[in-house]
């Protein structure tokens, strides 16, 4: 028999490994989509009055960090009091109990590993339906855990309303990128919060300023940049697990979504492009102020 090359075997799964990070066509259009909504939010967050087009969604990714914030106080024995959104896009966890270290921190990274995870699954029609029904328990306890906070009840009840909306749109294509923006967006936002909050200084206290004082090893600006560097990390994480899980092509996932979760009358459903998905993005955006 002859004697195996343990180099040339480890070379050859090496090669086949890094094969599954090139993108096929199906892909590729997915991460053209997510590149415009890089460049179109960047534009929107700084240009006055046209930033209100994603005023909601940046609401939302508040309401990621907080309820990452109260996920993180379930974990370590916290007792949730309640979650609260306000119009100048911040918001508050009320917690007694749990552990500060974890606590703290979970808010910018808990978000932006959500943002990661809904990144991945806008490269598969049936992944972005289970994220859908994840986000879903989400909005739940979130909706719990807000009481009477009609900032928040209203959010979560729009974001849900899209949500269905668009599972009917396309055979659950639109869903797709729905789950890829909201992705993108989070991720974004978590990336300019940091810088904000805890390198630039820009508001007396953070996350990070109350992390420091925990800790003590470091000071906040440090903190923040460590968690920058990791939100950065989650953010191509994200889209690398899309490009190395999810292969199949748009005909591919349009038959399995066709046996997972299916759309009644899945035949007649509206069939647009990528391109009338982004503008129909914006406009329900403007619809939610």
């Amino acid at each position: 028999m002859p004697a195996l090359d343990d180099s040339t075997d480890f070379h050859a799964l090496l090669a086949r490994d890094a094969s599954r990070l090139v993108p096929n066509d199906t892909q590729r259009t997915t991460l053209i989509v997510a590149a415009c909504y890089i460049i179109v939010i960047a534009l929107l967050w700084h240009i006055p009055f046209l930033s209100w087009i994603i005023y909601p969604f940046k609401l939302l990714t508040v309401g990621f960090h907080e309820m990452s914030h109260a996920f993180m106080g379930v974990l370590t024995c916290a007792h949730i009091h309640s979650i609260e959104l306000d119009p100048d896009e911040g918001g508050a966890t009320s917690m007694s109990g749990g552990i500060q270290w974890l606590t703290l921190p979970a808010g910018y990274l808990g978000s932006s590993f959500i943002g990661a995870c809904l990144i991945a699954c806008g490269f598969n029609t049936n992944a972005s339906k289970v994220a859908s029904l994840v986000l879903a328990v989400f909005f739940l306890f979130t909706l719990w855990w807000a009481r009477r906070n009609w900032l928040t009840w209203a959010l979560i009840l729009g974001m849900s309303g899209l949500i269905v909306l668009f599972w009917f749109v396309a055979d659950s294509v639109a869903l797709r990128y729905f789950v890829l923006f909201i992705g993108v967006m989070s991720c974004m936002y978590v990336l300019w919060d940091v810088i904000d909050d805890t390198i630039a200084r820009k508001v007396n206290t953070s996350d990070a300023s109350a992390f420091a004082k925990v800790c003590g090893c470091f000071p906040s600006q440090v903190w923040g940049v460590i968690w920058l560097l990791v939100a950065i990390a989650f953010f191509a994480a994200g889209i690398l697990v899309g490009l190395a899980a999810f292969k199949e092509t748009a005909a591919e996932q349009a038959e399995d979504s066709d046996h997972f979760l299916p759309v009644p009358g899945a035949d007649g459903a509206l069939s647009i492009s990528p391109n009338i998905l982004m503008i129909t993005l914006s406009a329900l955006g403007l619809t939610l102020l």
